[in-house]
């Protein structure tokens, strides 16, 4: 079965973004180990699924990359993965999408992500989309995460986790350091307590009823 894997930079204090989405706290930390690993890590997926705020973030981006000169033979292979790997965009307002090997999905994110999950291929990545990670993660769709933490407290901003119904155990898996000062945390979904299960049927509910990032 296909892994749908969180990769994401987050700050000490637990945020995925400034209050306005302000990523500019993470740039000066970026080194050639950490591009190298995450060229290995997208070497290693087949799809990217998303939310609408870091579709059309990305989407404005990656599709200009591919040509750009300036950039090495890595880079020109990471800007071709991104622009020719399957993208799964999850949003109710987007009326289309247009970067290439992207598709809409507006509704049913539990059946199209399990579905997902059984298709034969490489695994599934989520960068960013902060909404559609809680909700996997309330759906149990949620297999691997790879939390890149940074020596960094903005006091304010938008959470990673948010809106969790009930407490999610995690298992940390192995821990990697790189000489910025940046660490990633491996995580995966621990093993609940039979006493959690009536819970999180709710909080699964209650995702399917509130629907897919806006």
């Amino acid at each position: 079965m296909r892994k749908v894997v969180v990769s994401i930079n987050i700050t000490l204090d637990g945020f995925m973004a400034g209050p306005h989405g302000e990523l500019d706290w993470h740039f000066p930390l970026w080194n050639s180990e950490m591009a190298d690993f995450a060229y290995e890590q997208l070497c290693m997926m087949d799809s990217i699924l998303l939310g609408r705020v870091t579709y059309q973030a990305m989407a404005s981006y990656w599709p200009y990359e591919a040509n750009n000169n300036a950039n090495g033979r890595q880079e020109c292979n990471y800007a071709y993965m991104m622009n020719h790997y399957e993208k799964i965009v999850f949003s109710k307002t987007l009326r289309t999408v247009e970067w290439r090997n992207a598709r809409l999905v507006k509704k049913n994110i539990a059946k199209e992500v399990a579905e997902l999950k059984q298709q034969p291929g490489l695994d599934m990545i989520i960068f960013g989309s902060g909404s559609i990670v809680s909700q996997l993660m309330q759906l149990d769709l949620i297999d691997e995460y790879v939390l890149w933490l940074h020596p960094v407290v903005l006091g304010k901003g938008i959470p990673l986790f948010r809106e969790l119904q009930h407490p999610y155990p995690l298992k940390l898996l192995k821990t990697k350091t790189f000489s910025s000062g940046v660490v990633i945390l491996y995580y995966e979904k621990a093993a609940r307590h039979k006493g959690n299960e009536a819970t999180r049927g709710k909080g699964s509910e209650a995702i399917r009823k509130k629907g897919i990032e806006a």
